[in-house]
């Protein structure tokens, strides 16, 4: 075969390479709808978090902690089942564990609990 004069004076090696079709981006993990992580704020914005999930058609909520956040989960518990949903929100159930947390040298254990209301 014949080659055309543009082909003859690009050598293979400087041929531009095709670009790759872009990656599409990892979708980031979302929280599910229904679980409230409790932290540094105060008790009482968990414990609106809460009443608003299930204001808003959730059946069931779980309150989530670690470490020294796990006494601040029970008192949201306590707050909404003793002042806000007294006849309506049950505890279903509570789940205690732990997690290890670091790396190698600076691995260490943190107490984790789990507490699920239930809508009566």
């Amino acid at each position: 075969m014949a080659q055309t004069s543009s082909e003859a004076k690009i050598p293979e090696a400087e041929k531009a390479p095709k670009p790759e079709a872009p990656q599409p981006a990892k979708p980031k993990p979302v929280a599910p709808q229904n679980v409230i992580f409790v932290g540094k704020k105060p008790a009482m914005n968990y414990a609106l978090a809460t009443i608003i999930q299930f204001n808003q058609g959730s059946n069931e909520v779980i309150v989530k902690a670690r470490g020294l956040a796990i006494s601040k989960a029970v008192d949201v518990v306590e707050i909404i089942r003793r002042r806000f949903m007294e006849e309506t929100v049950k505890v279903k159930e509570i789940k205690i564990g732990t997690e290890t947390v670091g790396e190698a040298e600076n691995a260490r254990n943190v107490s984790t609990i789990e507490i699920t209301l239930n809508k009566v």
